[in-house]
C-alpha cells in the first residue's frame, strides 16, 4: 500500500504551509499529492505550482469538476500538466453536486452517470491524439452544420496513458468507475464497511468490462491526527464531518449522508442533517457518534494508526491518501512523518 497526501483547497490561509507539506511528502517518498477545487481555487494552477517545486511525487486532481470544463479542455490541461511535470500527473474527475454545478457553473445536474461516461470517452480519445469526433447525448464534436472540423491534440503527453480516477460515492457511480476508470477516489471510507460500500460495486464494474481488480487504484482520503487522546482528536473533525454529512448538498440529495446511512448510521445521519440544515451546526457536530469519526479518520498513536493501516490494506486499499491535521505547520509535518512511520510499523512500506 502506498501513501498520498491531499492538500484540499488552496486559499484557505495555509498556502505556504501546503507547499511545505507537499515538499516534505516528496522527500519522504509519498506517491501522490492531490489538490481539490470547488468554487475557489482551481486545481490545475495549484498542481502546476506543486509540480514545479517537487521532484518525484505525482500530482493529481481530486477533483477536476466535470461541469467546469469541456472534456477537450480537460484533455488539454491533463496533457500539459503531464508534460510539465515529467510524467507525474494523475487525472481525477467528478461531477461535483447540484448546488455547485447549477449555482456556480450554470450547468444542469442531470444524468451524471451518462455525462461522466461520455466525458471520459472524449477525454481519453483526445489524449490519445486521435482526430476528435464524437456523437453522444451530451456532446457532439464537431458541431453539425457548421465550420468545425475534427482536430487533433497538438501537445504530446509524456506518457501514452495518463491514469484516470473518478470520485465516486453511490453504488451506481462506483460500478461505472470500476468499468471505465483506472482508480476510484473515495471519501469517508471505513475499513469495516469498505467491501459493501465501495469495493463490491467497483468489482462488478471491472467484471462488466472484462477486467479484474489488478492495477485498479483504490484511493480513499482520511484525515490524520497523531496523539494519545483519541476522543479529543476526534472532536477536531466534528465540524468537518457535520459539514459533509449534514450540509453538503440538499436534504434530498446529499451523497455523504446516504453513505453514512449505508454504514449503519441511519438515525444519526438524519439527526445530523436536521440540525445542520436548521442552522444548528454545533448541535449537528455534537450529534456525530465518535465511532463514525474514528472509522473514517486515522487517529491516535503511531501504533494505533499502523493497526488501522493494516485494516485498510486488508480491505483492499492500494493508495491511502492522508490529510494531515494540525494547528501549525510543524504539527502537519510531524503527522506526515508519523504516517511514514506507521506504514513501516504495519509492514506495508
Amino acid at each position: 500500500m502506498r501513501l498520498g497526501i491531499n492538500l484540499g483547497y488552496w486559499g484557505a490561509g495555509m498556502d505556504g504551509d501546503n507547499l511545505a507539506v507537499a515538499q516534505e511528502a516528496d522527500r519522504l517518498g509519498y506517491a501522490v499529492c492531490w489538490a481539490a477545487e470547488a468554487y475557489g481555487s482551481d486545481a490545475p494552477t495549484v498542481l502546476s505550482w506543486v509540480a514545479a517545486k517537487t521532484e518525484r511525487i505525482d500530482v493529481g486532481s481530486a477533483i477536476f469538476q466535470i461541469p467546469a470544463r469541456t472534456p477537450a479542455m480537460t484533455a488539454m490541461t491533463a496533457a500539459t500538466l503531464d508534460s510539465l511535470s515529467g510524467g507525474r500527473f494523475r487525472l481525477g474527475l467528478g461531477v461535483s453536486g447540484p448546488q455547485v454545478s447549477e449555482g456556480w457553473y450554470g450547468v444542469k445536474f442531470d444524468k451524471p452517470l451518462a455525462r461522466t461516461r461520455e466525458y471520459v470517452d472524449i477525454v481519453r480519445k483526445a489524449m490519445s491524439r486521435e482526430r476528435l469526433s464524437y456523437e453522444g447525448e451530451h456532446w457532439t464534436l464537431p458541431l453539425p452544420g457548421g465550420p468545425g472540423k475534427p482536430l487533433k491534440l497538438t501537445v504530446h503527453p509524456t506518457r501514452e496513458h495518463i491514469p484516470l480516477y473518478i470520485a465516486a460515492i453511490g453504488p451506481k457511480n462506483l460500478e461505472q468507475t470500476g468499468e471505465i476508470a483506472d482508480g476510484a477516489l473515495l471519501i469517508f471510507p471505513s475499513a469495516d464497511h469498505l467491501e459493501e460500500t465501495a469495493l463490491a460495486p467497483i468489482r462488478a464494474g471491472r467484471e462488466k468490462a472484462g477486467k479484474t481488480m489488478d492495477g485498479f487504484d483504490v484511493c480513499p482520503t482520511l484525515p490524520l491526527a497523531v496523539g494519545e487522546d483519541v476522543g479529543a482528536l476526534a472532536d477536531m473533525f466534528r465540524p468537518y464531518t457535520a459539514l459533509y454529512v449534514g450540509g453538503m448538498g440538499s436534504r434530498k440529495q446529499n451523497f455523504y449522508n446516504k453513505l453514512a446511512r449505508r454504514m449503519g448510521y441511519e438515525k444519526e445521519a438524519a439527526e445530523i442533517q436536521d440540525k445542520y440544515l436548521s442552522g444548528d451546526k454545533e448541535g449537528a457536530a455534537a450529534a456525530i457518534p465518535q465511532r463514525l469519526i474514528d472509522q473514517t479518520t486515522l487517529l491516535g498513536s503511531v501504533e494505533r494508526i499502523a493497526e488501522r493501516m493494516q485494516a485498510y490494506a486488508a480491505a483492499g486499499v492500494t493508495t491511502l491518501t492522508l490529510a494531515p491535521a494540525g494547528f501549525t505547520l510543524e504539527d502537519r509535518l510531524a503527522s506526515l512523518r508519523a504516517g511514514t512511520e506507521a506504514l513501516e510499523k504495519a509492514g506495508l512500506a
